[in-house]
């Protein structure tokens, strides 16, 4: 419930940033990285592997 204190507004960290950040962020972060290191692996491996 957003509150008004000296003529403004104040509200939880939640209530300011609309939604929980869950564990999905660190999995889409995660799997991001992965997928990048693992395409560079790839073209390491296509260009310079002998």
């Amino acid at each position: 419930m957003v509150k008004e204190e000296n003529g403004r507004i104040v509200e939880t960290a939640m209530e300011a940033r609309g939604a929980e950040r869950g564990p999905t962020i660190r999995n889409v972060l995660v799997a991001g990285t992965g997928l990048v290191v693992a395409a560079f692996v790839i073209v390491y491996l296509v260009y310079f592997a002998a």
